[in-house]
């Protein structure tokens, strides 16, 4: 645990064999000064057999193993927030921090009645309250009503751990599609925003001295023929989405979140070996 005042602790998912991925995100981390943990992430082999047929299947489509370890992976972060018993920032591996995270992180020490907050964009409009709560001088909350994916950065609570936790016994998903289908939890959305993954540096005007590629996109869909079933969950998925958006239609705005590229930190490339 981080002693009162301090700031919340970081949980960076990463998978053993990315050593270059854990060496670019030390580094950032010490740079920022962010206190961390990792968080070997799930592989593919270790996750077979760790649920049944009929689990896997819950989703919209036939997930990929690589799809199911890193959900996993998402699950045992969920599982170490709810054993602190305090907030942290959830991290996946190639996850670029704003030099305002520090600062920003030291504000959610002080927030109530809050479930999740994320500091990710990724070129997609999302369903944002039109009212602010200010967070730090330079940046402020949202309540975030709809968003369609990025799991990379962001801060969980205990409490949403939990609630996250309580759909995980019964239903398996993408990791970011369950965060943004689960319309329980109190969500936030941080603007400008803080965190981009490196495929979306370059789109967003952010240099960066590592280049990667999708571990998650490696592999094929576990093979299970395409029924009713899924077809009935992404209508019945797409009507709530629907539902979400006119329930907000007054005090929220579907559009894409601002981020300054001059805030981010820039890990230097270090010499080809």
């Amino acid at each position: 645990m981080c002693p009162e005042g301090l700031l919340i602790l970081s949980i960076i998912i990463n998978v053993a064999s990315a050593r270059d991925r854990m060496a670019f995100m030390a580094q950032q981390m010490d740079a920022l000064g962010l206190p961390y943990q990792r968080l070997e992430a799930v592989t593919p082999d270790a996750q077979s057999g760790s649920h049944n047929a009929a689990y896997w299947a819950s989703w919209q489509r036939p997930l990929k193993e690589t799809e199911k370890a890193c959900f996993l992976s998402h699950v045992a972060a969920w599982e170490r927030v709810a054993a602190l018993g305090e907030p942290a920032l959830i991290l996946e591996d190639d996850v670029v921090l704003s030099r305002a995270t520090p600062i920003m992180l030291k504000s959610c020490r002080g927030l109530v009645d809050v479930d999740h907050l994320t500091l990710e964009v990724r070129q997609r409009r999302k369903i944002v309250a039109k009212d602010a709560q200010p967070l730090t001088d330079d940046h402020v909350m949202r309540r975030l009503y709809q968003d369609r994916s990025g799991a990379a950065a962001y801060v969980l609570w205990p409490s949403g751990a939990a609630k996250l936790l309580q759909r995980a016994k019964t239903q398996a998903a993408l990791a970011d599609a369950m965060i943004c289908g689960a319309y329980e939890l109190k969500s936030y959305q941080v603007e400008p925003a803080c965190a981009i993954q490196i495929d979306q540096a370059e789109a967003y005007g952010v240099a960066v001295g590592l280049k990667t590629h999708s571990l998650i996109g490696a592999g094929v869909p576990t093979r299970q023929p395409t029924t009713a079933r899924f077809k009935l969950r992404r209508i019945a998925a797409q009507l709530r989405m629907g539902m979400q958006a006119l329930l907000h239609a007054v005090d929220a705005e579907r559009r894409e979140i601002s981020l300054s590229p001059a805030e981010f930190y820039t890990v230097p490339q270090g010499p080809r070996r």
